[in-house]
Order: structure tokens, then sequence, then C-alpha cells
């Protein structure tokens, strides 16, 4: 059965870890089918918002420490499991952030190490009242190496980030929302209806215009704000000649709901 599996409900695509078994700890098969299937989608033009869970009780434990101890899988002793040729471009979390296309994760339970990366890697995130984020890395021997380091800081500040980091702490859903790093918390058995909704919320606005938007924002993490305002202007002129841009305006004034197209 595929570690990762794909649904696509409208126009919204659900990718889901599939190893509940083990917590849906990462395997090395597991991360090059989600990176092929996170651009498989992105390049999709049916695809509008991209929705990011767990099969069973978890999201991702992270790496599969019991495959790890036992010799195989990433990170066991003397072979850490990566090829001598990886190319962190093509891997889940560099390609989680290169998506024009809108990411949430659906969080269904526990995310612990690469598993929390790859929470905090999506742009928006719906909690489950039972999930959790833990920052175990530390507590492992190992640091945050598939995007935390750089997300978490960015989310709640280098003070909180600091203190999550170095003490390997785990975060209950409250606590998480607290600090921003969930949008919203929901009781379990809403999870997935409470997502889907907001997906198509989302899916229901022009589609290269939110492309455009996440591909600004994007940019504007590391571009002084002159240089970003001309780069935004940039992405602006085709906006307003295409069809969607037409339809918007249209459906304003005949006070109807606008049907966009993506084109």
């Amino acid at each position: 059965m595929s570690e990762v599996l794909l649904e696509q409900i409208g126009h919204v695509a659900k990718l889901t870890l599939n190893r509940p078994d083990r917590l849906n700890a990462i395997t090395g098969t597991m991360l090059d089918g989600l990176a092929s299937t996170l651009i498989e989608c992105d390049r999709d033009p049916d695809v509008r918002v991209i929705v990011l869970t767990g099969a069973g009780r978890g999201f991702c434990a992270g790496l599969d420490l019991k495959d790890a101890t036992a010799g195989t899988g990433i990170g066991a002793p003397g072979n850490p499991g990566m090829p001598p040729d990886l190319d962190l471009r093509t891997a889940p979390p560099t390609v989680l952030h290169s998506l024009d296309t809108p990411t949430i994760c659906a969080l269904n339970g526990g995310a612990a190490g690469y598993g929390m990366d790859l929470a905090l890697g999506c742009d928006i995130r719906i909690g489950a009242h039972s999930s959790k984020l833990a920052a175990a890395f530390t507590r492992r021997g190992v640091l945050p190496e598939s995007g935390g380091t750089w997300l978490l800081p960015r989310l709640v500040g280098w003070a909180k980030a600091s203190e999550i980091i170095f003490t390997g702490r785990t975060l209950s859903s409250e606590q998480c929302l607290e600090l921003g790093l969930l949008n919203k918390v929901v009781p379990d058995d809403l999870l997935m209806k409470e997502t889907l909704a907001l997906a198509e919320e989302i899916a229901t606005n022009a589609p290269m215009a939110i492309r455009a938007s996440k591909r600004m924002m994007r940019a504007g993490l590391s571009e002084e704000f002159d240089n970003h305002v001309q780069h935004v202007f940039l992405q602006l002129l085709p906006l307003f000649r295409s069809a969607d841009f037409r339809e918007g305006m249209m459906a304003f004034l005949e006070k109807r709901a606008p049907r966009f197209e993506g084109k």
C-alpha cells in the first residue's frame, strides 16, 4: 500500500501520510512519495488547495526510531539512510516551501521531529484537540533538520523558539493555539470537515491571484520593501489581463458569486 495517499475533492487535493501502524513515521519511500505528489499537485491546474494529514491517530512521529535502532532505515548507526547524491532541493520541506498552491495541515494527532517541521511548513494549520507538536530533536541528539530552525523563529519569535527547541518540549493543541502555531483547534471528529470547509473557501477565489499572493509573501521574507513593491507590481500586470480579473469585477457589479477558472 502506498505510504502517501492522494484524494482529490473538488479543487482540493488531500494528501495522507499512510503508515498508521507506526504513527506515520517517515521512511525514504514516504519522503520520495510525498515530494513527488506535492509537485504533481502544484502543477495540476485543477488543484487549488493542498491538505496534508496523517492516517490513524497521529500526524507523523518523525524519524522511525524502531527502524533506526534496528540498523535499518533513515538514521541507522553507520547508515544515515541518505544517498551521497541527495538533493535537498527535492526534499519534502524544500518542495513544500516552494509550492505556490496554498497548503493546510490537518493536524490529527502528534507531530514530532520531522513531522513537526512538515506541519510548520504548511501555510495554515488546523489542529484536533488531541493534536500536539513535539520538538523532540535535542532529546534525540539532533536538531530541527527539516526547516524548523528557519520556520519556528519566524512564527513565534526568537525567544520562544529558543525555549521550545532547546528544551525539546511537547506543546498541547491549546499551547500551540496560544503561540499562533495553530490557526484553530476543533474537536477531533470535526477536524477534516473544518479543514475541508476552509480549503473549499480558499478554492472559490481566483487561483492565479492566490498563487501570486503566496509567491510574493514568500519573496517578501527576504526582500527590502522598495524592491518588494516593484516585484509585486510586476506580478499584478498579468493578473489585470486575466479572465479571472474580468470575472471578479463583473461578479462584483452584478452582485453574484464569481466563477473563477484560473485563466
